[in-house]
């Protein structure tokens, strides 16, 4: 009679806490801390990870001709927003971007930005 009860607790112990952390990352993942469009030139854009690659970039945001560039460093989950960026490479984009605060692995994004969607800026 003790076995089946020591198993449950077990079983309670090491199911709860993933059970947890997987409910976790979901709500994470799924809702946006904010969101908003940022507009540049990939300046650095490519797949990367040991074992779980994203497309990880960096946009150079120039605001007059002859200033310093801020960087936006951004992930890409999408691999058809990934080639949208890889066909554009050299133009001036805008990238519509989703923050998603908390994430809790690298193995998602090394961003907390996710980009969601990309457009030529003429």
């Amino acid at each position: 009679m003790q076995r089946p009860v020591l198993w449950r607790w077990l079983a309670g112990f090491i199911l709860v806490p993933v059970l947890l952390f997987a409910v976790y990352t979901w709500v994470v993942l799924h809702w946006s801390y904010s969101s908003g469009e940022r507009a540049g030139y990939v300046q650095k854009f490519s797949k990367k990870g040991w074992i779980c690659k994203t497309w990880e970039g960096e946009l150079a945001m120039v605001s007059m001709p002859g200033t310093m560039s801020e960087k936006f460093d951004f992930t890409v989950i999408d691999d058809t927003v990934a080639d949208k960026i890889n066909k554009n490479l050299g133009k001036r984009v805008s990238l519509d971007y989703e923050q998603h605060k908390g994430v809790p692995s690298s193995c998602f994004a090394e961003t907390e930005y996710f980009v969601t969607d990309v457009r030529v800026v003429e």
